[in-house]
């Protein structure tokens, strides 16, 4: 009995704080084509989950269900070091706000869903950077597994533009 209560109560602490991120929802692009976003995304940089700590090689793979309305996210990675253990944290994507397709939640597994805000998109698709509202976590990524150091430095300035702190985001090192 002790332990399902331990349970409920973790359940319903993890339902708070999902809810309560909401409230600082921030501006998204004004829209994503869905099929165009899907497939191979490298992580050039981010301030990382406690999943992503000493990751490299950093990849993340979506594909569209169209049957089930969430996409499928493949994260995978080299845990502390280049060659080091290959990692996968597999997870669901659903799109809150279908008219843009900029605003999703992702759930690394039941009941958790954490906000997920397509906050800029080059017009190419070749890169892309992900926040969420309190800034906690931000991820740059590119199509490519390296960018130059100045479009780098241009997505830092943009990201500040908008309103996010560059702070502290980490380059993340993947093998071309």
């Amino acid at each position: 009995m002790f332990i399902n209560m331990k349970k409920i109560l973790l359940i319903i602490f993890i339902f708070i704080i999902n809810c309560s991120s909401s409230s600082e929802f921030r501006s998204t692009v004004p829209n994503v084509d869905i099929n165009k976003f899907m497939g191979k995304w490298y992580v050039i940089g981010s301030r990382p989950t406690s999943f992503e700590e000493g990751a490299f090689n950093a990849i993340e793979i979506y594909t569209y269900n169209a049957d089930k309305e969430e996409i499928n996210i493949d994260f995978t990675y080299n845990k502390d070091s280049i060659n080091g253990p290959l990692k996968s944290v597999p997870q669901k994507g659903y799109i809150i706000d279908k008219v843009n397709n900029s605003y999703w939640k992702v759930s690394p597994f039941w009941p958790l869903k954490f906000d997920y805000l397509i906050i800029s998109l080059e017009k190419d698709y070749s890169w892309t950077v992900i926040g969420v509202p309190d800034q906690k976590y931000i991820w740059i990524m590119a199509r490519t597994p390296t960018i130059k150091e100045d479009q780098y430095q241009q997505i830092l300035t943009s990201i500040n533009k908008l309103g996010y702190d560059s702070k502290n985001i980490k380059k993340i090192t993947n093998i071309q």
